[in-house]
C-alpha cells in the first residue's frame, strides 16, 4: 500500500519528465490550491503565497528528472514551497521570536482539553495573530507534520530551541483562542 501512495500520479510525473506540457498543467492542477494553502499560512500575505506557489511549481517542473518516488510528487512539492517561503520569510529578515537560551523546559501546565474543545476557526484565527517566529514553528509542526529534528535544520536552529519555541508557541495560542 505504502508503495502505491508514493507512485500516485505517475503517469502523470513520467509524461511531465519528458517536457508534456498539458501534463504539467493537470499536476499544477492537483496541487495549486493545498501548495496556496501552505504558502498563505507561512508567508500570511496572499499575493506572497501566490509568488512562491508560482515559483515552487517552476522549481519543480525544472527539475521534475530529479523526483525518485521516494515521497508522493504532493509530498515532494510541498517541501519546495516551505522551504521558498522560509527562505522568502529569510529574506525579509523576519526572525523568530527571541527566547533565553537557559529556558529550554516548559512544564505542560497548560490544559490540552481547552484547545482540544475549541473550534476551529477560533484557532485559525488564533494561529495569524502569533508572531511570525511562533507561527513559523505551529505551521511546521503541527500543520505540516515535521518533528523538531527537521525544524532545527530548516530554520537553521538547535532541536531544543524548536521544542522551546514550540512549546511557547502553543501557550501563546492557548492565550489567544482563550480571551
Amino acid at each position: 500500500m505504502k508503495n502505491e501512495i508514493r507512485f500516485t500520479h505517475k503517469a502523470l510525473v513520467e509524461k511531465s519528465k519528458s517536457g508534456d506540457r498539458n501534463a504539467q498543467y493537470q499536476l499544477y492542477e492537483l496541487y495549486v490550491d493545498a501548495m496556496y494553502n501552505i504558502g498563505v499560512r507561512f508567508l500570511q500575505v496572499k499575493e506572497d503565497a501566490e509568488d512562491i506557489v508560482q515559483d515552487s511549481f517552476v522549481e519543480a517542473f525544472k527539475n521534475i528528472h530529479k523526483f525518485r518516488y521516494e515521497s508522493t510528487f504532493g509530498a515532494w512539492l510541498k517541501r519546495i514551497v516551505i522551504n521558498r517561503s522560509l527562505n522568502y520569510l529569510k529574506m525579509k529578515k523576519i526572525p523568530l521570536t527571541p527566547i533565553d537560551e537557559h529556558e529550554y523546559y516548559l512544564s505542560e501546565g497548560i490544559e490540552q482539553n481547552k484547545v482540544n474543545e475549541m473550534d476551529i476557526h477560533k484557532i485559525r484565527n488564533g494561529i495569524e495573530q502569533l508572531p511570525s517566529g511562533y507561527r513559523q514553528i505551529i505551521n511546521l509542526y503541527l500543520m505540516e507534520g515535521y518533528d523538531h529534528q527537521e525544524i532545527a535544520e530548516v530554520l537553521d536552529i538547535t532541536v531544543s530551541t524548536s521544542k522551546s519555541q514550540y512549546h511557547r508557541a502553543k501557550k501563546k495560542l492557548i492565550e489567544i483562542i482563550n480571551k
